[in-house]
């Protein structure tokens, strides 16, 4: 599967469909933040309050909520700011097909996040279609600007021209 997923003109246009319908949502998340009036500030006082709990009832990822209130909540203007320009960037990236690796990596990092915070929404629906970009390697940007981004970086980045 790998490989027909990594070389096969047919995976690579399901690819290309899967990652403008998960590039739209994205964008369309990101864009609504940006231009409304968005704080993460409620959400992860409640992640912090209200933890995911484990089969004992316990906090299931105390290093996550610890992480959430004494990293992100204190700095909790700069994760105003990432949150949706992230979000956007990461669509934009999926649906014109630049770095797509790099947007579904960075897309796979905010849903794990989310879910680690106890929002499960649509986030396990957009890893799965994220780790089948990420499997597909290269093929999943052909059709986008990864065709000539790819080349270009890896004639003028060192550590990229062995892969």
């Amino acid at each position: 599967m790998v490989k027909w997923l990594r070389t096969s003109k047919f995976a690579m246009f399901i690819i290309a469909v899967l990652r403008l319908y998960l590039g739209f949502k994205w964008a369309l998340s990101g864009w609504t933040k940006i231009t409304g009036t968005f704080s993460a500030q409620d959400m992860l006082q409640g992640a912090v309050e209200n933890p995911v709990l484990d089969d004992t009832g316990s906090n299931a990822y105390p290093w996550y909520t610890e992480f959430l209130d004494r990293f992100v909540l204190a700095n909790i203007d700069l994760f105003d700011f990432i949150v949706p320009w992230g979000e956007l960037l990461v669509g934009l990236g999926l649906i014109f097909g630049t770095l797509t690796t790099a947007a579904a990596f960075f897309g796979l990092l905010m849903n794990f996040s989310y879910l680690l915070a106890g929002t499960v929404s649509i986030n396990p629906l957009f890893i799965l279609i994220q780790f089948f970009i990420l499997v597909a390697g290269f093929n999943a940007g052909k059709i986008g600007l990864d065709f000539w981004v790819v080349p270009f970086l890896r004639k003028k980045i060192p550590f990229l021209k062995g892969s």
